[in-house]
């Protein structure tokens, strides 16, 4: 079965890392947001990229959410003395995967083709494709501070300031990497993750050719919830529902993606939405969609694949 999935940062990471489980070939092709790439101390930054990799090759570290395990600081602390920039951590060896980028990309490779040297190196069956190798930037824009890079928003404010709504800087321009559109065409399951639609996979949708081939596939498209019981498992998910005037929901979420999607899975504990059948037309499939073991996730997997 060739599965395609679009993915974010730790939510989307959880599934990913259960449906590569479940499928252990490169008949699983994950599509990364980029929109949140950005360079910092002159290291190319990719972190739902890096999360993916980190996540599927079982480095990442699970209390924390991201990084990798028995991380260390040292270089931030040597930073904060010489009066750099703190407000984004590079862990110590962290720091290895942007250097390496750094010089692929200097050297001329694409990051699609340094994404697949890491991903190989490092034992990954699944084939991780970013959405682009150009650079595409999220801005959110907001009341207090006008427009913020997205990590500016996401990390050193906290997310904090009142969004109203957001923009891909360079999208017209981008193009998805060979081959990601015919894995789209050839898919037996196309699958959403539970990831931030604003800022995880509108950013994907909006790469010129993506949203059309969803919409052309043969194959169905799954989404699941990253909304259970009016909020979000993580991240500000939920706030920014709010602030576009919208109640955060399975029903919103299905309506942002209602032009190409199949199916939705809810959460079985989601009280307003479990006993529907459909949503706007969308069929509705209920499941445990928690992840907090990696038993979760390869449950959750497996009941999405038998879909």
């Amino acid at each position: 079965m060739k599965v395609v999935a679009l993915s974010g940062g730790v939510g989307g990471a959880k599934l990913a890392f259960g449906l590569n489980r479940m499928i252990a070939s490169d008949d699983l092709t994950i599509i990364a947001n980029t929109g949140d790439d950005f360079c910092h101390h002159g290291l190319p930054v990719s972190p739902d990229i890096d999360t993916l990799i980190y996540t599927l090759s079982g480095l990442n570290d699970d209390v924390r959410g991201w990084g990798l395990r028995d991380e260390t600081w040292a270089f931030m602390g040597a930073l904060e003395k010489l009066g750099g920039e703190t407000w984004f951590n590079l862990g110590d060896r962290d720091l290895a995967m942007h250097v390496l980028r750094r010089e692929a990309l200097d050297k001329g490779q694409s990051l699609s083709t340094v994404t697949e040297y890491f991903r190989r190196t490092l034992g990954i069956s699944a084939r991780i494709l970013p959405m682009s190798d150009t650079s595409v930037s999220t801005i959110v824009e907001t009341v207090e501070e006008g427009l913020l890079p997205f990590q500016r928003y996401f990390v050193q404010r906290q997310s904090l300031p009142k969004v109203t709504g957001f923009r891909f800087e360079g999208v017209a321009q981008a193009l998805p990497p060979s081959g990601l559109l015919t894995a789209i065409q050839k898919a037996d399951r196309i699958v959403i993750c539970p990831s931030n639609p604003f800022i995880s996979i509108d950013p994907i949708l909006a790469v010129p050719g993506i949203r059309h081939s969803l919409i052309e596939a043969s194959a169905p498209v799954i989404a699941i919830s990253p909304i259970v019981n009016g909020e979000a498992i993580k991240g500000p998910t939920a706030k920014m529902f709010r602030e576009l005037g919208f109640t955060p929901s399975p029903i919103a979420v299905a309506e942002k993606y209602k032009d190409f999607l199949n199916v939705m899975v809810i959460d079985e504990t989601d009280v307003e939405t479990s006993n529907m059948s459909k949503i706007n037309g969308v069929e509705v499939e209920v499941a445990q969609t928690i992840m907090r073991t990696d038993a979760d996730k390869v449950a959750l997997a497996e009941y999405i694949l038998r879909l």
